[in-house]
């Protein structure tokens, strides 16, 4: 995944759908897949298995190339909360992966692909994945490959859900997207849904994207890839 250009987008259900799919057009005309980090439940009651029209956007998008990342179980992180999985023991956090495994494998939406609510995993979380069948782990400083044990290094900066709003970080956001491009890195931004419906916000995701492609930056989605020994032999 190196040199790479990886959206991804959090908080997606029925009140943030139109946005979503607002900004997926956009990202579309440039070229550029989206890797949706997925929770079955969310603050507020949400609950994915009763949003039929957001599992089928989810799903034709996947269809067409983009991805679906499973992004906790029921719990979001917030500036005064640390991740759902940042400081769980391998224990609990198996028993949290199995049910938000078992959700999205019943609704079509089954991933091997996980990111953690706020970025930050915990060892007993690193424990589980693999035994949950996971194979790609995405943290904030790099993505690690869970079959292999190798890792990318390359910092995710977002907008929204653990990460600051405010214009002067939407600048920021912007001006590392360019800095990390510019220096042939990966750059990896991520942003919650709920800014979207901002313009500011929306209008830095894009202009982040825009540098990074100038740059040359390939876009790209999380995903794992098997070795081609194993799937020739498959």
């Amino acid at each position: 995944m190196a040199g790479e250009l990886i959206v991804s987008i959090s908080g997606i259900k029925d009140r943030t759908l139109a946005d979503v799919a607002a900004f997926r057009d956009e990202l579309a005309e440039r070229g550029v897949p989206a890797s949706y980090l997925v929770a079955p439940r969310l603050k507020g009651g949400y609950r994915l298995d009763r949003d039929a029209d957001t599992v089928e956007w989810l799903t034709a998008r996947r269809a067409d190339g983009d991805a679906v990342v499973l992004h906790g179980y029921d719990e979001a992180a917030t500036k005064k909360r640390r991740g759902e999985f940042a400081a769980l023991p391998a224990h609990e956090a198996n028993l949290r992966l199995m049910g938000a495994d078992r959700v999205l494998e019943h609704l079509g939406l089954r991933t091997r692909l996980f990111a953690a609510p706020g970025w930050t995993v915990s060892q007993g979380t690193l424990t589980a994945l693999p035994r949950n069948g996971f194979r790609l782990v995405a943290e904030l400083g790099g993505m690690t490959d869970l079959v292999r044990g190798t890792t990318v290094r390359a910092r995710v900066v977002g907008i929204g859900e653990g990460f600051l709003t405010e214009a002067w970080w939407c600048r920021t956001l912007v001006l590392s997207a360019e800095r990390t491009a510019r220096r042939a890195g990966t750059v990896r931004i991520a942003v919650a849904a709920t800014q979207l419906r901002r313009s500011g916000p929306r209008q830095a995701m894009l202009d982040a994207i825009d540098l990074a492609l100038l740059h040359h930056r390939a876009p790209a989605v999380y995903r794992w890839e098997p070795q081609p020994a194993l799937t020739d032999a498959a």
